[in-house]
């Protein structure tokens, strides 16, 4: 049979404020900062999209840096639109050691859900320099139009 030292939960403990202190900063230092793909849903890595309202269309900006055009997928469906791809992770720059590495390698996927105002019929998509453009035409009814008034 163990002795174990009793210990009233009631009495305040000065130590264990340091000691939950002391806790944070070793998990800040144990926080691991490279990117991991284990799972469809558990991704961190998720390209930057800018997503801007025009006057007659819509303009998604995706930076999507190293990528190739057969690397990429745009597709719509039920008003969303879904950009994924994947990048390979260059095996020839795998031969040392890593002391820091950010650059990620894997499979990605955002999804937008577009406004009832895009024509989906009337999509365009290009990749320059690391950057994919897609313009979304609106709908013709719901383009801003100049009626002028005459003032008798």
């Amino acid at each position: 049979m163990a002795i174990v030292k009793w210990k009233n939960p009631r009495l305040y403990d000065p130590w264990a404020d340091l000691q939950n202190l002391q806790n944070e900063i070793n998990d800040l230092f144990n926080y691991d900062r490279v990117p991991s793909s284990t799972g469809l849903f558990d991704r961190s890595v998720t390209p930057a999209i800018d997503f801007v309202e025009g006057e007659n269309d819509y303009t998604v900006k995706c930076e999507l840096p190293g990528l190739e055009q057969k690397d990429i997928d745009v597709s719509i469906a039920s008003n969303v639109l879904t950009i994924k791809g994947s990048k390979e992770e260059n095996k020839e720059e795998k031969k040392g050691k890593y002391y820091k590495k950010e650059i990620w390698s894997g499979s990605f996927q955002r999804t937008i859900s577009l406004p009832a105002t895009v024509d989906s019929s009337k999509i365009s998509a290009e990749l320059k320099d690391g950057l994919l453009t897609i313009i979304l035409s609106r709908k013709e009814e719901t383009k801003p139009k100049q009626i002028s008034v005459s003032v008798k």
